[in-house]
């Protein structure tokens, strides 16, 4: 008699979120990009260069986009733990920005320069404006401003064990300096009082990372 074929077993629930999880992680870590057929530079500034770009979208789609090209920037969440270390000190900057039109106040970043290494360029950038150095620093998130014709992406660190110095901005840089409770910085932002972006990402995440600590 001919052997009977066993019916395969369905894939149990595991596997089959296992490999969803396997083909998401393999999404993240090579994403897919879009084929540049070319790309002509109609702006070549000292901060950025905004490129026209014809290409073919990953999904097959032919597009046409005007792009702004930056080296990048990185923001520094600079904590002062020495007075509460459950309610940390913030160093933040009031600055005029004429693009808002209005005085901001943000957290210490700056741009890269050409080649430049994000965590150099963070230590560079806080002490510049601030003055201050840290004795350790650690990566906090990544993150695209407004992807959809901007390509400068923040990078964000934490800054902890600050050392007062003097800072030394650069010449069109006028920087009022204040040390804030982290809550007051959160108080700032639901009454409207911080309306910087990299600011908002950056004091909300810690906020809801240091949340989560104390929870376990």
């Amino acid at each position: 008699m001919p052997n009977k074929v066993k019916p395969a077993k369905p894939a149990s629930k595991k596997s089959k979120t296992a490999k969803i999880a396997s083909r998401k992680a393999k999404a993240a870590v090579a994403p897919e990009r879009a084929r540049l057929l070319s790309s002509v530079v109609t702006y070549d500034g000292p901060l950025f260069r905004v490129h026209h770009d014809k290409l073919i979208e990953p999904g097959g789609k032919r597009s046409e986009r005007d792009v702004i090209r930056h080296n990048g920037s990185v923001v520094i969440l600079a904590l002062d733990r020495s007075k509460n270390k459950k309610d940390p000190w913030i160093v933040v900057e009031r600055q005029y920005r004429h693009a808002a039109n209005q005085f901001l106040w943000e957290l210490p970043a700056g741009k890269l320069d050409p080649g430049e290494e994000p965590l150099a360029g963070a230590q560079r950038e806080l002490e510049e404006e601030t003055g201050y150095r840290a004795k350790r620093w650690k990566p906090l998130v990544e993150y695209f401003a407004s992807p959809g014709f901007l390509g400068e992406s923040m990078k964000v660190f934490l800054a902890e064990g600050l050392i007062p110095g003097d800072a030394h901005p650069e010449e069109d840089e006028e920087i009022e300096l204040r040390l804030v409770k982290l809550s007051d910085a959160v108080k700032m932002i639901e009454q409207g009082a911080i309306l910087d972006g990299k600011t908002l990402t950056s004091v909300l995440l810690y906020t809801r990372m240091l949340a989560k600590k104390r929870k376990k």
